[in-house]
């Protein structure tokens, strides 16, 4: 038998996938299901009505994946109908994290009336409180990382000595490799928010705490990038069960206009990108989630002028009070300004198509992880602007220690100065100053790709992982 397939006459394992909504974190989920659903498992995900849209694209390809579709729980902190952390931001992580926790009973209900019951879950991260649902039910609980074992291994830190993190201003983590150290705000969003004398921030640390109990580990990551950290949990965790499977974007289907499939009315940003030199073009995004203030629209403006650079940038836009006050506002003249070697797209923008073009040779990003995942599977340098959540760990993993990146500003509401931020782009585009970077980039690149190719390290993490889950069926059987 392969590692994929069973043998004759076995029927496939079932297996219960929950994805969290945001997008960051659902879609990558949603490639590890489709790798799982080509190798013929039976597979149910967890969703919720207004969350069902983003799995259509997986369920079109695959009719067999079965829904187990659930309305979304309320929270007094919650807007009435809102079901994704897209509507509201990083901080509606906390109160959708706790009212998600409500679906244990009917989760529970629905496995228990079923006919052919999973026989392992596989969920989210920051979904911890179903490592209690999974021994409830009394399956093996693969805890999901759309993000990399270097960020696991922070905030299971974080999460077991909260206490003592949450008085320091500089937390040492002298127990991980490298001995990395960071700033209070640097840490990540959810522990500086922590709050102890709230019990729903109770629930989502003891979710937090729990996910290193978990039967095994999967990360969109791969050993390039994270060997040491994929070392460190599997030491700490007493078994070899971790997962590097990524970059599930070169994995997953081609979903390169996710989001969006008109790719007519953003033609002739192709047509221009077609005619300009190889890597001569950068890419600035910052992500769904982040609106820039005034200020900060005007010095990246600026900077992106006085750089003489190629750029494309993709612009987040506000609420009509929002614009208002300036925020996602282009300042007045600057397009005519930058005519023929610059292009604004408002809104939604294909980013793994455009980063996969000749002509994009670097990244400003926020280093949120699909993001770099992106970037670094496409060879892009990335200028580096990290602003909340995971995204400083991210930048410390990229700039110092895989040399892949540039600082170039820290922080969600920072404003950078115009004259030296043109000065890193502009050298970093036109110049040979950061040559050893873009080569670093490179050669990642060059490890991304081989990894998910036969023989690979990702692919032969997730053939792992489809082993151990056949496996536990079997023992499932002989009990």
């Amino acid at each position: 038998m392969s590692a994929s397939t069973a043998t004759a006459g076995e029927k496939p394992p079932h297996i219960l996938v929950f994805p969290y909504p945001a997008q960051g974190h659902t879609l990558p989920l949603l490639d590890v299901t489709h790798q799982l659903a080509c190798r013929n498992f039976t597979i149910t995900i967890i969703t919720t009505p207004k969350n069902l849209p983003t799995l259509s694209p997986l369920l079109s390809t695959h009719p067999q994946i079965q829904t187990l579709t659930l309305n979304f729980p309320s929270h007094h902190l919650l807007p009435a109908g809102v079901e994704n952390v897209k509507e509201l931001g990083n901080a509606g992580n906390f109160p959708i994290m706790v009212a998600l926790s409500k679906l244990y009973d009917p989760i529970i209900q629905w496995f228990r009336s079923h006919s052919n019951p999973p026989v392992a879950l596989i969920s989210d991260s920051f979904l911890g409180w179903t490592m209690h649902l999974a021994n409830d039910m009394q399956i093996p609980r693969f805890v999901f990382w759309c993000t990399g074992a270097f960020l696991a291994s922070v905030l299971d830190h974080c999460w077991n000595h909260l206490e003592t993190v949450k008085s320091l201003d500089v937390v040492d983590f002298v127990d991980l490799p490298r001995t990395p150290s960071f700033k209070a705000e640097h840490l990540p969003s959810v522990i500086q928010l922590y709050r102890d004398s709230d019990p729903d921030w109770r629930i989502v640390q003891e979710g937090m705490v729990a996910n290193s109990l978990s039967y095994g580990y999967i990360f969109n990551s791969f050993d390039a990038v994270d060997s040491e950290y994929f070392g460190f949990l599997k030491r700490k965790m007493g078994h070899e069960r971790v997962y590097g499977v990524g970059p599930l974007c070169l994995l997953g289907p081609d979903h390169s206009s996710r989001g969006n499939p008109d790719l007519n009315s953003i033609a002739h940003v192709f047509d221009w990108l077609n005619g300009c030199p190889d890597g001569s073009v950068l890419y600035v995004s910052f992500g769904s989630q982040k609106l820039m203030s005034k200020r900060q629209m005007e010095a990246l403006a600026s900077g992106l002028e006085k750089s003489m650079a190629r750029f494309i940038w993709v612009v987040k836009t506000g609420t009509t009070q929002q614009m208002g006050n300036g925020y996602g506002v282009v300042p007045d003249g600057f397009e005519e300004r930058v005519a023929g070697r610059g292009i604004v797209m408002r809104g939604w923008a294909p980013q793994a198509m455009l980063l996969s073009h000749r002509a994009i040779g670097g990244f400003l990003s926020h280093c949120g992880w699909n993001s770099v995942q992106e970037a670094i599977a496409n060879g892009v340098l990335i200028l580096a602007w990290p602003m909340e959540a995971d995204q400083f760990v991210n930048e410390r993993l990229l700039v110092d220690y895989l040399g892949v990146a540039v600082r170039v500003c820290m922080g969600a509401d920072s404003v950078p100065d115009s004259e030296e931020l043109g000065k890193v782009i502009g050298e970093s585009m036109n110049g040979v100053v950061r040559e050893q970077e873009k080569m670093r980039a490179k050669e990642l690149k060059s490890k991304a790709i081989e990894g998910v190719k036969n023989g690979g390290k990702s692919l032969g993490d997730l053939d792992a992982l489809v082993n151990e889950i056949m496996q536990i069926r079997r023992q499932k059987r002989l009990i």
